[in-house]
């Protein structure tokens, strides 16, 4: 049995060696697959019989046909060697339960070994690029709730993955290109609108009044002539479709040129996207999003690529003609990918699967993401196994491709329906942050009014930009604390609160530390060479907790889920705060003690500004 090493130790979280000698000996003892079982290592509920119980023993014993208590022996000999490094030696109690120790100076040891720039989070062994599709918004719309979801989530999973080490490839997918847009291009050019003065609020109104002059009522006209509503209201109706009929034609026509490449056309058209994309930045600023106009790339971007990618399909005879349009079917399902229409139209797949192939052949990436709402889930199924079938699923260097989509649920009201206004519209993202700010700042300065606050010294400007962290922070905080894939509740009065597992509570966490500092003088800097004891068992769990934010952030890139890391600041928080209940800091008895839990204060303070930067939330110093 290979034995666990001093420096295997000071590398890891104690608790993960124990787990793996316990792991390697039941499979010794048992014959099984290591990687199948539990150790089932948790905190010991009274202090005095250890600082771990094992209770794996209890759950194998029956198929093993052993007591539990003898089965328990068994594996601490097994283990003995493997455990000598980390722990004193264990006791068997009870039923069968292992009582594990720490030595004394196992996890210092640890802890010393994460205070560093990294806190303990491994360099990712992967080396080629990660691309997600993030955002996506449409031009001449404003932004909406649902696109807050993608941005923010998807920054987040950059974020973690940029501290792993791995060089992401945001790609912002714009709706920039098609019928749609070109409808609103003639909406504003027949309505005399100046493009260079052009707002948001222009370009929402044409995409309004374009929808509805290009909206025919054909049924209508059919049930008015079956049901001779009168000549009056055929008459209506007719003109109604045959507006709509040269509208749609217009536009058409519009699209037609600007395919074509008319300069004038494609210069209008770029004022779309510029009036649209300065929104958007201002919105990504606020946000805090890694995002500019660099990682732009619409769906004009592969207007030149669609073609291609159809005659590659055809080429492989992957695609087959179905009433004059190309599809691509699937063994375990009915339905087919359509990639052109029988009038030679290219569709949204289409330009799925050219962003497929250029993020995967051209860039590189060996993983490719997409952050999009769970009711796209069929529609990425379909292009992601169509890519698999025409070999786009490996790189030209030959590294396999891993393509996901990350689904995302709804955010609700509190009425638990979709977040609306009371008019029934969308909600826009900037009308909502901006309550959100207004919210922050509120409290914050409601506390700052207070003469013995932190914050109560400080001038209005400072604390507007505390308020505006909060207000962002809470409503990023709330978003991914959730299951992704889960609708959830837009609920402002619970997202600001400062208690509770929400976005303030953790940054007022941090600023809690660091008024320690503040209050005793201290320049963290100069604790680097000080000592770690870790005796009273508050000052063992945070020290715990600390080492497992490396394995949090690992879970996170793995699963791709954000919540464990809110999850993780969250439990990391609490720790922190039942050890300042229970072990004074300034007032430590020994000057060695003092030391060493500002130490500890200064990691954790360090570990919770990381988790919270990461996703995208500021963590003020003071609050």
């Amino acid at each position: 049995m290979s034995q666990t090493t001093a420096s295997q130790v000071r590398a890891e979280d104690p608790v993960a060696s124990i787990e793996r000698a316990l792991r390697r000996a039941a499979a010794e003892v048992l014959n099984l697959e290591a990687g199948s079982i539990d150790p089932h290592v948790r905190p010991a509920q009274n202090p005095q019989f250890g600082d771990f119980q094992a209770n794996l023993a209890m759950p194998l014993a029956k198929q093993a046909g052993l007591k539990p208590r003898d089965l328990a022996q068994q594996l601490v000999d097994a283990a003995a060697d493997d455990l000598a490094a980390v722990v004193e030696p264990p006791e068997v109690a009870g039923p069968g339960f292992i009582n594990l120790r720490l030595k004394p100076d196992v996890l210092a040891a640890a802890v010393e070994s994460i205070d560093n720039n990294r806190l303990g989070i491994e360099p990712d062994p992967q080396a080629s690029p990660i691309a997600i599709d993030l955002c996506g918004v449409n031009v001449a719309k404003q932004m909406h709730v649902g696109h807050l979801r993608s941005t923010i989530i998807g920054d987040g999973l950059a974020r973690v993955f940029e501290r792993r080490g791995r060089t992401v490839l945001r790609q912002n997918h714009l709706g920039d290109w098609g019928l749609p847009i070109a409808m609103v291009l003639h909406q504003l050019r027949a309505a005399g609108v100046d493009l260079d003065r052009l707002e948001l609020t222009d370009l929402d109104r044409a995409y309004r009044d374009a929808q509805l002059a290009g909206k025919a009522d054909s049924k209508g006209l059919e049930a008015a002539d079956r049901l001779h509503a009168g000549p009056h209201r055929v008459a209506e109706l007719e003109a109604q479709n045959a507006s709509a009929a040269e509208a749609m034609e217009a536009a058409r026509m519009t699209l037609v040129k600007l395919q074509q490449g008319d300069p004038e056309l494609v210069a209008d058209w770029q004022k779309l996207i510029d009036c649209t994309m300065r929104a958007v930045e201002e919105m990504l600023e606020l946000l805090n999003v890694h995002m500019t106009a660099e990682h732009n790339r619409g769906e004009s971007f592969y207007r030149d690529r669609l073609a291609d990618v159809v005659d590659a399909f055809v080429r492989e005879g992957i695609s087959e003609e179905d009433e004059g349009a190309l599809v691509v079917r699937f063994d375990d399902r009915d339905r087919p990918l359509l990639i052109r229409k029988s009038d030679g139209g290219f569709l949204y797949a289409t330009t799925d699967l050219a962003a497929v192939r250029y993020r995967t052949q051209e860039l590189g990436a060996s993983r490719v993401i997409y952050v999009v709402d769970a009711r796209q889930r069929d529609h990425f199924r379909d292009v992601f196994d169509a890519a698999r079938r025409i070999g786009w699923d490996v790189t030209p260097d030959g590294t396999p491709v891993e393509l996901v989509h990350v689904p995302f649920g709804a955010v609700l009201g509190t009425d638990k329906r979709p977040l609306k206004t009371r008019s029934g519209e969308n909600v826009t993202l900037m009308s909502l942050l901006n309550e959100a700010v207004e919210r922050g700042t509120s409290e914050v300065k409601r506390r700052a009014a207070d003469p013995e606050a932190p914050t109560h010294d400080m001038t209005a400007d400072e604390l507007d930009a505390i308020g505006r962290a909060v207000g962002i922070g809470a409503v990023k905080y709330a978003d991914m604390s959730n299951d992704l894939v889960r609708d959830y509740v837009f609920d402002m009065d619970r997202m600001i609160a400062f208690e509770g597992n929400t976005g303030p509570y953790i940054q007022y966490a941090h600023a809690r530390i660091n008024s320690i500092f503040q209050r005793g003088g201290i320049d963290p800097a100069a604790l680097a060479d000080g000592p770690l004891m870790m005796t009273e068992p508050a000052e063992k769990q945070l020290a715990l907790a600390l080492l497992r934010y490396g394995a949090t952030i690992e879970q996170v890139a793995s699963t791709l889920e954000p919540h464990r890391l809110c999850s993780y600041l969250y439990e990391l928080a609490n720790t922190y705060s039942a050890f300042y209940q229970q072990c004074p800091v300034l007032k430590a008895e020994r000057e060695d003690v003092r030391m060493s839990r500002l130490r500890l204060c200064d990691l954790t303070r360090r570990v919770i500004a990381d988790g919270l930067d990461l996703l995208g939330i500021d963590a003020p110093p003071r609050m």
